[in-house]
């Protein structure tokens, strides 16, 4: 079964990507660059808010020293590649979540360990949190680079066909999505059941707030409703895979790693029903003509492949 998991969640995610990626056009990243401020600040806040907000729920919680390892970790970690996913399936800004990701993943570099400094001058121990460089890098051009260029070329190639085919594109995504939780709970039922009355209320507390954070970002940008859902979803999509990698390749602590296990297993029905609350006031409000964002909402979506109407 973890064979089958370790092989299945890879190649799921690469699909929902591509998947992404067929929804977007050249032009739909052109169109960012009038959108400066708003990846500047999808970059830095989270690095300014959400480390203190990680110290924070460490107080409030009180969690076990191998759980608040890994609450800090994920909070050190770049933004993860299923936030794109996300940002389709809400019909917010793609582009503009791709771009974050991808950018977000190049900082880590740097970030990461800054941050890890950061927390052992506050909590007085070390932690040795470092960032795999590799890893960073086979993700960008395998997991985000690669199946994203691909769903842009399939786009360019078949335009008839992937207009004619959004509908079912889409509804792939959401299957695919609902087979990867599966696995995921397949993979860590135990360890997720065993810590349900305490990593789980930490877990979802992170990503409500962070997704609060980011959508209040948005609001002080006075960006569209698209960009400000697609900041919150940046904010609060941590990348697991990371988190893991340094937890046992780096560091050689699995328990660190457990906590990252529970934080994808938690974040990913709260940002379900978050696309689905946010899909539901778009259509309550004039089927979101209300504002378009700078990535999928975008005159790309108006006229040439529109998605599924909500």
């Amino acid at each position: 079964m973890i064979t089958i998991i370790q092989i299945a969640v890879p190649a799921i995610t690469f699909l929902l990507l591509a998947v992404v990626g067929s929804s977007l056009t050249p032009t739909d990243f052109t169109r960012l660059w009038r959108a400066r401020a708003t990846i500047v600040s999808g970059l830095i806040v989270p690095l300014i808010l959400l480390p203190p907000l990680a110290l924070a729920l460490v107080v409030v919680f009180r969690p076990a020293r191998d759980v608040e390892a890994g609450l800090l970790l994920i909070a050190a970690c770049p933004i993860g590649g299923i936030s794109n996913t996300y940002s389709y399936l809400a019909r917010a800004s793609t582009a503009l979540s791709v771009t974050l990701t991808a950018a977000s993943c190049l900082l880590a570099v740097v970030t990461i360990p800054l941050l890890d400094r950061t927390f052992e001058l506050v909590l007085h121990r070390p932690f040795g949190f470092r960032a795999p460089l590799g890893l960073l890098l086979l993700q960008m051009l395998l997991m985000l680079a690669l199946p994203v260029g691909l769903g842009m070329w399939a786009r360019h190639r078949w335009p008839d066909w992937t207009h004619a085919h959004s509908r079912l594109l889409q509804q792939t995504a959401f299957v695919a999505m609902a087979v990867l939780l599966t696995l995921f709970i397949a993979g860590e039922a135990e360890r997720f059941l065993s810590g349900l009355r305490h990593t789980v209320p930490l877990a979802a507390t992170f990503v409500v707030l962070s997704f609060i954070a980011g959508w209040v970002t948005g609001m002080f940008l006075a960006v569209s409703r698209s960009d400000r859902f697609t900041l919150a979803t940046e904010f609060a999509t941590r990348n697991v895979a990371v988190a893991t990698a340094i937890a046992v390749t780096l560091l050689g602590r699995t328990e660190f790693a457990l906590f990252a296990s529970t934080y994808f297993l938690t974040e990913l029905p709260i940002m379900l029903l978050a696309i689905g609350i946010f899909r539901r006031s778009r259509r309550a409000g004039n089927g979101g003509h209300g504002g378009h964002g700078t990535g999928l909402n975008s005159e790309t979506q108006r006229h040439r492949v529109p998605l599924v109407r909500s």
